[in-house]
């Protein structure tokens, strides 16, 4: 059966609705998957031009997952209401509906009516309310679905992969919430990702220093030697490939990343600007460490581009496929290990 690949809407006001329906608008996509769009199709997509050679979109609108029809574009009732919306002005009601797709999105792929989700973007301030009062998509999914409320932001794109020990924090706030424990935990799932998400039985990991030049031996800051570099023994000592800690800017200056199948970044922006800098137009985040699988696009709501119908919709199109694969990789290592 055909994986099915749930797709959140993000804020309607955004690019969200337009890259879902310009990805969707290729019948390719119906041999990879079922999608099943979290929303009501009238509202999201009535007013997209359309010609010969990209016709309307044809939507089975239905009220539960349980109810979706295999190799057709589907779409879930999350809302009876219309909305009055305007592209790339930001409501109070395209707020709201960006939370009520994902709450319903997350409810059904956790009850295993759908087998992945896509997230479109939100606005993290405008999707704050009932049900949402998280900084953004992966610490609401890690409550969700993880009972330590902790999951990992793994960017890919192709070989080139990224993912950060800490998340949507403050940067002064870095250097406390680093602890030996947070960053062998990350380390971990990172680990355990490679493995059953990539199907790399041995993988090598770098790990990025938190000071510029990687502190200089203690002379710009002494974590790396009071924190990163005794984690990243440990992880030797227990016959991993694990190295570092790197200077960020000469890693990926050098590109480096290219003899590792993952970089670990010690916070937000150390491994994002790298990575939107050499793949944002196809670059995928990735909710490592959960039980679920969800990806998204690389990019945000874009409200000045909304409306235009010029979006490019390649990271989301890259977003779904990943998808896809990762449903079935997963499906193959717990067959592997159930052999």
């Amino acid at each position: 059966m055909l994986p099915r690949i749930g797709i959140s809407t993000g804020d309607l006001a955004g690019i969200g609705p337009e890259v879902i329906y310009r990805t969707l608008q290729d019948q390719r996509v119906l041999r990879f998957c079922t999608p099943v769009v979290y929303g009501t199709a009238a509202t999201l997509f009535d007013e997209f031009p359309h010609d010969k050679h990209h016709p309307p979109l044809s939507f089975r609108q239905v009220r539960e997952a349980a109810d979706i029809t295999p190799g057709k574009v589907n779409a879930v009732t999350c809302w009876d209401e219309d909305f009055s919306l305007t592209p790339g002005q930001p409501s109070e009601a395209s707020g709201r509906a960006a939370r009520l797709s994902l709450i319903a999105a997350a409810n059904d792929l956790k009850a295993g009516l759908i087998d992945a989700l896509v997230t479109a973007p939100i606005s993290k301030e405008n999707t704050q309310g009932e049900g949402f009062n998280f900084p953004g998509h992966t610490e609401f999914l890690a409550h969700h679905f993880s009972s330590n409320n902790d999951s990992l932001m793994f960017l890919v794109a192709d070989d080139l992969r990224v993912a950060t020990a800490t998340g949507h924090i403050a940067l002064k706030d870095v250097p406390a919430r680093l602890t030996p424990e947070v960053l062998g935990g990350k380390l971990r799932m990172l680990l355990q990702s490679l493995r059953q998400d990539f199907g790399i039985d041995k993988p090598r990991v770098a790990v990025l220093g938190l000071n510029p030049h990687a502190g200089e031996k203690g002379l710009i800051g002494h974590e790396e030697q009071n924190l990163v570099q005794p984690v990243i023994q440990q992880f030797l000592n227990e016959g991993h490939l694990v190295y570092g800690p790197y200077p960020a800017d000469g890693f990926f200056g050098t590109r480096q990343y290219h003899q590792f199948d993952a970089t670990l970044a010690l916070y937000h922006d150390q491994g994002l600007i790298p990575f939107k800098t050499i793949a944002f137009e196809r670059g995928v985040n990735f909710t490592a460490g959960l039980p679920v699988i969800r990806t998204s696009p690389d990019h945000g709501t874009a409200y000045g581009l909304a409306g235009k119908f010029d979006a490019d919709p390649t990271s989301f199109r890259e977003a779904l496929y990943l998808a896809c694969d990762l449903v079935r990789n997963r499906k193959a290592e717990k067959e592997a290990v159930a052999r």
